[in-house]
Order: structure tokens, then sequence, then C-alpha cells
């Protein structure tokens, strides 16, 4: 298949299968004897799972790493594993910041239903010490 159907079926734009080929993501297809890429029709799968491992968090030299261990033996698995765990432990903390940063938007709504004399806003706080500080 031609490089604009492989897009439409993956779902990317054309753009990024040629990055995708140039970094060595997706092999270089054979040509037709008009010159035209022709891929074989696992590319799809190939992008799609580049697509999902990136809304996944994995960078795509990440992914490249993992690709190139699909086809290996138990040494790749362990590979896998290290990147996977790599991931897992960068998102708990992601999760840990963001369930920090959740906490504080809820405190900060809660002082919203207090009458004003007892209302602490960190957010109108932090603004209005900032242009201050600016005079």
């Amino acid at each position: 298949m031609r490089t604009g159907e492989l897009a439409g079926r993956a779902g990317v734009n054309i753009e990024t299968v040629r990055y995708y080929e140039r970094r060595g993501l997706l092999s270089e297809p054979r040509r037709t004897p008009g010159g035209y890429r022709d891929y074989p029709a696992a590319s799809v799968e190939l992008l799609r799972f580049i697509k999902r491992a990136q809304e996944l968090g994995f960078t795509l030299d990440e992914i490249e790493e993992l690709v190139h261990l699909d086809s290996g033996g138990p040494d790749s698995c362990d590979a896998a594993r290290a990147l996977a765990e790599h991931r897992r432990d960068d998102l708990a903390a992601r999760i840990r910041d963001l369930q920090s940063m959740h906490d504080s938007l809820a405190a900060l709504v809660a002082t919203c239903d207090l009458p004003r004399a007892d209302r602490s806003c960190a957010l109108l706080d932090a603004i209005t010490h900032s242009s201050e500080a600016l005079r």
C-alpha cells in the first residue's frame, strides 16, 4: 500500500509516516516499478503500536527500542521490562504531582464558600504580591 493509504488506515499524517521511516521506526518499504513506496499490511499495526505507546508516555527513542526488542528472546524481555518499569516510575511521580495540584485546587475552591473575611486564596494572594513587587 502507498504512503497515503497507510497513513489513513493507521490514523496518522503522511509526514508522520515519512518521519518514522527516517528515524528507523518503520522499515523502508520496497518500491513499485513506478518508484512509489509499497508498505506491507503489517505496517498499519506497527504505526498504531507506535502511536499508542506515545499516548502511554513512551518517547520515540524508547518506542524504537521496544520495536527492536520485539523480535528478541529473553534478554529482550528483560530490557522491555526495564523500560516499562522506568515509565511506571515516571508516571507514579507525575500522578503524585497531579494529586498535589488537585488537592491544592480543592482547598482553593473550598475557601470560596467561606464568608469574605475568612477567605484565603493563595492564587489571588500570589498575584497580588507579585504585582506589588513590580511597583
